[in-house]
């Protein structure tokens, strides 16, 4: 039955985000009899009522739509072609801006799943070595940062910057329930390497990852930027990574085009 599906995708995400019943109730503003019927299949929800338990829950808009189909209704979020669509002609612009202006310093927009959107030129200081294979799209910027034929020989690093990555992973699945990252995190975590270190005291404040190159060590840290207003589950999606120079060294290497590798 659908209201005993949805009702357990419900209560799943209830749980997933430490929620009693009592407490989604008073913050959805229904009852908590309602609630209970609903988790156990014994009453269907209204659409509406999905989206607002949703809202609550802060379940991403690809999630909001499975929500909506388990209890019988159609999506209410689309998911956009970024490159083809062209109702998303403006966010691509925004995009090339904002990657443009990071120049001369790497930076990339990413999928929900960590696949490569856009890059802008500096991007290929990073990749000097990596195997072909890799670069071949879809290109995946976290196996493509871990895996042993990609940037990871040239990590000095590796096992801190490997377990920052893997703890941004986890928390991204718990956050968002995304099986492809599910499935990402179990490859990354049987990668060849040392082991994945926790951030320690004296990185508190950013964690750096440190990159051998021709003439010396470069030190990067990096921001992450999202669309924070999206309607469309292909933007809200969407994030920004950008690598800043850590040193100066690393700032004269990069601005003078100097290669990484």
């Amino acid at each position: 039955m659908a209201e005993t599906q949805v009702g357990t995708m419900i209560r799943d995400w209830r749980q997933r985000r430490r929620l009693s019943q009592l407490e989604l109730a008073l913050e959805a503003g229904v009852s908590t009899r309602h609630l209970s019927f609903v988790e156990t299949g014994r009453s269907r929800p209204s659409a509406e009522m999905v989206l607002q338990l949703a809202n609550r829950l802060e379940v991403p808009l690809r999630e909001r739509n499975r929500l909506l189909l388990a209890a019988g209704y159609a999506p209410r979020y689309e998911a956009r072609s970024l490159q083809a669509d062209p109702e998303l002609a403006r966010v691509r612009d925004a995009l090339g801006r904002v990657l443009a202006g990071h120049e001369p310093f790497p930076a990339f927009a990413i999928d929900g799943g960590w696949n490569l959107v856009m890059s802008n030129g500096a991007l290929d200081l990073l990749l000097q070595g990596v195997a072909p294979s890799l670069l071949t799209p879809p290109v995946n910027v976290a196996r493509l940062a871990l895996h042993p034929e990609g940037i990871a020989p040239r990590i000095l690093n590796l096992g801190e910057w490997r377990g920052h990555l893997l703890t941004r992973l986890g928390h991204q699945l718990s956050v968002t329930g995304d099986p492809r990252l599910e499935v990402l995190l179990d490859e990354l975590r049987d990668y060849p390497g040392p082991n994945a270190e926790p951030p320690t005291a004296a990185h508190a404040v950013m964690v750096q990852m440190r990159l051998a190159g021709p003439d010396g060590e470069l030190n990067f840290f990096s921001t992450m930027t999202t669309f924070g207003t999206a309607a469309d589950v292909t933007v809200s999606e969407l994030s920004v990574e950008a690598f800043f120079p850590a040193d100066a060294a690393t700032a004269r290497a990069l601005s003078a085009g100097a290669p990484a590798a």
